[in-house]
């Protein structure tokens, strides 16, 4: 079922009142009502890093639910990402029109959007539910802290709220990633673990580069090795965070639990078989699932999805700092913030803010704070997503809840439910829909008793 789509006036700077802060560019958003009855819910998608056609097509759950709902569903895209530029093709071109670029004015834009749409359809009643997925969830998670007036609750799936300011060990993600190999196969986490010396030690031949380039069946020659260490990791990085028990097309095509079928592509190669052949036959899985791919084009990768805009973000509010451990398979490493300074002040001449996110919206001690002050959410994580290590995993009250699977992957209560589905993710979601049931009747009930 398709979505309609509609271009919203927003305000370019929601905090000041210079005369540039009035200049309006078009928001996109997608719209759905066909379920819709007046006075019924509005649930808002509050759109992440990327084009929202991307997040609408993986956010099937929402139409899922809607009929019983009876529920408006709104997809409102991010500032900067996908159609909605501020600025046009001018948007990146400097600081000056990526400093527009930021949570705290995301946020306020889904607030004028929604209240705006509400007006519009004279529907002002109608109760708000945000949902959001990562980023995505995490923005919907703030929401609901910052405009409660305006959403009764949030469902904030695989968000990452506290991955800032060492409120979670900075090794987390990459252990995550490496347990998930390690689980699905001990001698497949020891030859990815030994796979990088092995390319650092063939680079570094005459004509090494070459030999890669052929090993790696690449477009064009390869110019540094750091273009294959950079493919390689973001396969399996990303294969960890999708590991869906079913057939997914989120970030790229590929087959139910890839991080198994990949250890099984490595354990199946003959004794004495490189690890680095083994290794490039296991990303590829990743990249050539669709087997429509003849060569590999390792440098200058286009931007499918449109999530250029993410590498301000992280120069500036969004300082995750991550490091490797010596139980990881990756190489060891730690994070050197000086030099993080300066290559953001190098591409972009603005200094990291690393302590905004947790200055503006909290983190630390986050199951004080929001016992007392928040209500309404929950934090959904499944502990295969490497991204869960830095996600709400408990209880914090009894309507701010952590809804927490063994076997989940990245935002996989989000995706549509199959035949596939295992029975703890029909039960994650059916927990969840009788939490917002609960939401939406009890502000129904609180409308009827003024």
């Amino acid at each position: 079922m398709s979505y309609k789509t509609q271009y919203f006036p927003q305000q370019l700077d929601h905090f000041t009142f210079h005369p540039n802060s009035y200049k309006i560019f078009n928001q996109k958003y997608l719209i759905n009502n066909h379920y819709w009855q007046h006075g019924a819910p509005i649930f808002v998608y509050t759109g992440n890093e990327g084009d929202i056609e991307w997040f609408a097509a993986n956010t099937g759950f929402l139409l899922d639910i809607a009929p019983k709902f009876r529920a408006l569903l709104v997809f409102i895209e991010h500032r900067f990402y996908g159609e909605s530029m501020p600025f046009g093709k001018d948007s990146y071109n400097s600081a000056e029109t990526l400093g527009y670029l930021n949570s705290q004015q995301a946020l306020a834009d889904y607030a004028v959007l929604i209240r705006s749409l509400k007006q519009n359809l004279s529907s002002e009643a109608s109760p708000v539910v945000v949902f959001g997925g990562s980023y995505g969830g995490m923005l919907a998670a703030w929401f609901r802290l910052k405009y409660p007036h305006t959403a009764i609750g949030a469902l904030a799936s695989s968000a990452p709220i506290l991955h800032f300011d060492d409120i979670t060990p900075r090794s987390n993600f990459y252990d995550a990633v490496s347990q998930d190999f390690k689980d699905a196969s001990l001698n497949c986490f020891e030859v990815i673990k030994g796979s990088w010396a092995e390319l650092e030690a063939l680079s570094a031949q005459k004509g090494g580069l070459v030999e890669l380039s052929r090993t790696f069946r690449t477009c064009k020659d390869l110019h540094s090795m750091s273009s294959a260490w950079d493919w390689l990791w973001s396969a399996f990085t990303y294969t960890a965070m999708v590991n869906y028990p079913m057939k997914a097309n989120f970030l790229k095509p590929l087959p139910a639990y890839p991080v198994k079928q990949m250890c099984n592509i490595i354990d199946g190669f003959p004794p004495g078989a490189s690890k680095l052949s083994r290794v490039f036959a296991a990303a590829s899985l990743y990249y050539n699932y669709s087997r429509t791919e003849k060569c590999f084009n390792l440098e200058n990768e286009p931007d499918a999805h449109g999530v250029r805009g993410w590498d301000w973000q992280a120069c500036t509010e969004m300082v995750m700092p991550m490091t490797c451990s010596n139980e990881s398979m990756f190489p060891p490493s730690g994070f050197d913030y000086k030099d993080f300074v300066q290559q953001c002040m190098k591409r972009y001449g603005v200094l990291p803010r690393p302590h905004w996110i947790t200055t503006e919206f909290g983190g630390k001690k986050i199951e004080h704070v929001l016992k007392r002050f928040g209500s309404n959410i929950i934090f959904s994580n499944g502990m295969q997503d490497p991204w869960s290590r830095g996600g709400v995993l408990k209880n914090i009250s009894s309507s701010i809840v952590g809804l927490v699977t063994k076997k989940g992957a990245h935002h996989i209560d989000f995706r549509s439910s199959t035949k596939d589905d295992p029975n703890w993710l029909i039960e994650q979601r059916r927990v969840e829909i009788k939490i917002i049931q609960g939401w939406i009747d009890e502000y129904y009930t609180d409308i009827r008793e003024r």
